[in-house]
């Protein structure tokens, strides 16, 4: 394994998360998920010893982090941050380059395979249009890529990425997230990202890291998937006190829409209705009254013709 958490207490003048034990091994994708603020960037930076621990050690193939320099650590661990500070001047081809000099003196020149490296990874992101264009004049998603890039081209043996997708479309996560997957699977590389998206540990990840309580629960994803309904299930949203809501059974996105449609219209108990999704349509059934609806729009004008 080349990662490894034992008794780790990590956080600042207080903990943060304690005593974690947890690992990952060669070929492992595993999601960091958590709410704002439980502290999945501080065990990142904890990770690459940016921040000391409070309590155990972390052992980067079987080191403690403690005794290694910062070059070692950037050997073994490429790092994505979700903001990272812009070189003035670069290009993007100059951006993902900057990742072989991790193993290079600075003088150094890269070599004919160094360059091929960096087009194909131009290549594999889709970046080949912005090679040339400085990074001040890129879009959000396409300056990610870039960043991303760098940490491919650095062949660390982990890739570390702080919510490597938020200024990505559904397209272009695709396009990472299988990326990233592909080098654990393939060139037996360990992956570890954070998101506040589980969906993603469903299609992507091996394994889950949970931060939840000061707490870090660690498992296969569909384990701590359907060990917390708090993933998965999350509270919606309450904007309004006096809403109760009508019995919903529907898959979960469509029942998150109609909550939220059924809570901005109505201030008052709608818990004697019941709504089922069924075959694209929606019923709505209250006392001996049955209709059927085929958006939530036509829904809102039923209820509020049951209730005049």
């Amino acid at each position: 394994m080349l990662l490894e958490l034992k008794n780790t207490t990590i956080g600042y003048q207080k903990p943060l998360i304690s005593e974690v034990n947890a690992s990952l091994n060669f070929g492992d994708v595993c999601l960091l998920i958590g709410n704002n603020g439980v502290g999945k960037t501080t065990l990142i930076k904890s990770i690459l010893n940016q921040i000391p621990i409070l309590k155990g050690d972390i052992f980067i193939n079987q080191n403690s982090h403690k005794k290694l320099s910062d070059k070692e650590i950037a050997e073994q661990i490429a790092v994505v941050f979700s903001k990272a500070q812009i070189p003035a001047n670069y290009t993007t081809q100059d951006l993902i380059s900057l990742g072989k000099f991790i193993h290079l003196p600075y003088y150094y020149k890269l070599e004919k395979e160094d360059l091929k490296d960096v087009n194909k990874i131009i290549s594999q992101l889709k970046l080949e249009e912005y090679r040339n264009i400085q990074l001040q004049k890129l879009s959000d998603g396409n300056l990610q890529k870039a960043f991303i890039g760098r940490a491919l081209a650095q062949n660390s043996p982990m890739i570390i990425l702080d919510e490597p997708t938020t200024h990505l479309d559904e397209e272009n996560k695709i396009i990472i997230l299988k990326l990233l997957r592909d080098l654990a699977k393939y060139h037996n590389k360990i992956i570890l990202f954070s998101s506040h998206d589980w969906r993603l540990a469903k299609e992507f990840a091996d394994k889950i890291w949970f931060i939840n309580d000061e707490k870090l629960e660690e498992g296969l994803a569909e384990d701590i998937l359907l060990q917390n309904d708090l993933l998965t299930n999350p509270r919606l949203f309450t904007i309004n006190e006096n809403f109760v809501s009508p019995i919903i059974d529907a898959p979960f996105l469509e029942k998150e829409m109609l909550y939220s449609a059924l809570q901005k219209n109505f201030k008052k108990d709608l818990s004697g209705i019941k709504i089922n999704f069924k075959d694209n349509f929606w019923e709505v059934n209250y006392l001996q009254f049955t209709d059927k609806c085929h958006t939530i729009e036509n829904i809102i004008k039923t209820i509020y013709n049951i209730l005049q």
